[in-house]
């Protein structure tokens, strides 16, 4: 078989159904419809799927153009064994309540964190407050 470099070895997986993983977290999951040199993505009948612990919801997005610079992790879904998992789906809304509750509770124990830093006499500089470079 010949090896073609880059992006172009992902031509045979057009029309596949694949899992992307963004650079902000998020996961996409649809079928590969259109690849460029630069690994930019269009993903075709795409949801968002959101994990919270052992559940999952799929949110539709419908036609989804990726820039590939915020590609993380791509790779194809096997549509055999896709519905052999331990997760149990829910609702879009019962997802998404789910999730707030979990970013509530990473917030609360930052606070508790940076509030037992803090009567030791540490200090944490806030994200936002630092410099990119």
């Amino acid at each position: 078989m010949n090896y073609m470099p880059g992006t172009a070895s992902l031509i045979q997986d057009i029309d596949k159904k694949h899992l992307v993983l963004l650079r902000d977290g998020r996961t996409l999951i649809g079928y590969l419809r259109s690849i460029d040199q630069f690994a930019n993505l269009v993903l075709h009948q795409t949801v968002e799927r959101i994990h919270v612990g052992k559940k999952y919801g799929d949110i539709p997005r419908g036609i989804f153009v990726v820039r590939g610079e915020n590609v993380v992790l791509l790779g194809e879904i096997d549509l055999e064994k896709e519905s052999d998992t331990p997760l149990q789906q829910v609702s879009i809304e019962e997802i998404l309540e789910e999730q707030r509750l979990e970013q509530q509770a990473k917030q609360e124990s930052e606070k508790l964190k940076v509030q037992a830093l803090k009567e030791r006499g540490l200090s944490v500089p806030r994200a936002d407050t630092l410099d990119e470079y």
